[in-house]
């Protein structure tokens, strides 16, 4: 017996959801705006399940995925313009619907059924219906168990998005919600072909030369204050290097510094506003600030975006980390 087959299901999806699932033909999978691996490996993997099925799914996000994700099967499938007649909307690790961006806004998807797969404990539960499992230390984790709940055999290339998903939202196994069942998921995975090694070297190491020059720029910007380390990047540092890439990991490297117990990189829109991507140390709570200002995330990672300019926002978005520390 594989340790696929064994593998306990404790995350089981709603049989709502299972049904709605197996009557749809064409269904839009959505990731969040600015994604990171685990939307993007629990997007695929999800979409390769349903083709099992013999569904024919669109796989859709509002912005590129990371290029360090291209390894994925079936990456270069993901689009961000939906032509064709869906009939079903399955959003993916979004805590709510504006992180759907601008896909959720085109022709009438906004009139179809949505289901919401998601594990952050913010989440406002804006689906028709909706999964959510905070204990789950990755929305990939739960589409393991739906593969399991709809009888389809996790092949390599689900194997490869799933770990994926793990890897990333648990930097590497180092957050708490690592637990013994996600370490027997990630043995499963890997007998059933997935490369950790690989995957961990493209998926959190392998970096662009602009982006390390971005991070160099943003680097420059660091301030230390009260626990708290903070860096900018700015539109104009993204427009001198011809592309507007985000400062993808900053943060969590950020994080490193022994001064700070909160890190945060404040990214500046086109629109002007401003996004904030927040880390943590353990016996933080950077979702409850996120939260503050219409974002979410999880305790030890986290994200919002503010009404700009740049310094106001700094400010205000500063003031509420140090109030958090300060209880």
């Amino acid at each position: 017996m594989s340790l696929l087959s064994a593998m306990p299901a404790p995350f089981s999806p709603p049989a709502d959801l299972l049904d709605r699932v197996r009557m749809s033909r064409r269904p839009l999978l959505i990731a969040h705006i600015s994604p990171d691996g685990d939307a993007i490996g629990s997007l695929l993997a999800a979409g390769s399940i349903l083709y099992h099925l013999g569904k024919d799914p669109v796989l859709a996000c509002q912005d590129t995925p990371p290029a360090s994700l291209s390894f994925l099967p079936r990456y270069d499938r993901i689009t961000n313009q939906v032509h064709e007649e869906v009939d079903l909307v399955i959003a993916l690790d979004s805590s709510d619907r504006e992180r759907l961006g601008n896909i959720y806004d085109q022709g009438r998807i906004r009139s179809l059924p949505l289901v919401v797969i998601d594990h952050h404990i913010t989440n406002t539960l804006f689906g028709d219906c909706n999964w959510i499992e905070p204990r789950a230390c990755a929305t990939a984790e739960m589409i393991f168990d739906l593969a399991q709940a709809l009888e389809v055999t996790i092949d390599t290339q689900i194997a490869t998005c799933l770990l994926t998903g793990i890897v990333t939202d648990t930097r590497g196994f180092r957050t708490s919600s690592t637990t013994p069942r996600v370490m027997r998921i990630v043995s499963a995975l890997m007998e059933t072909g997935a490369d950790l090694p690989t995957i961990a070297d493209l998926a959190l190491e392998a970096r662009s030369t602009e982006l390390i020059q971005l991070w160099g720029r943003a680097i420059a910007t660091i301030t230390v204050h009260q626990g708290v380390i903070s860096a900018d990047n700015t539109l104009e540092m993204r427009v001198d290097l011809g592309r507007l890439i985000r400062a993808e990991g900053l943060a969590s490297f950020l994080l490193g510094s022994r001064d700070a117990q909160i890190a945060v990189v404040f990214t500046e829109l086109p629109d002007q506003r401003i996004e904030c991507s927040f880390r943590a140390q353990p016996g933080q709570d950077v979702a409850a600030v996120a939260y503050a200002f219409g974002g979410g995330g999880h305790a030890l990672a986290a994200g919002c975006t503010v009404d700009g300019p740049l310094e106001a926002a700094r400010e205000r978005v500063l003031a509420r980390l140090y109030e958090s520390l300060r209880r």
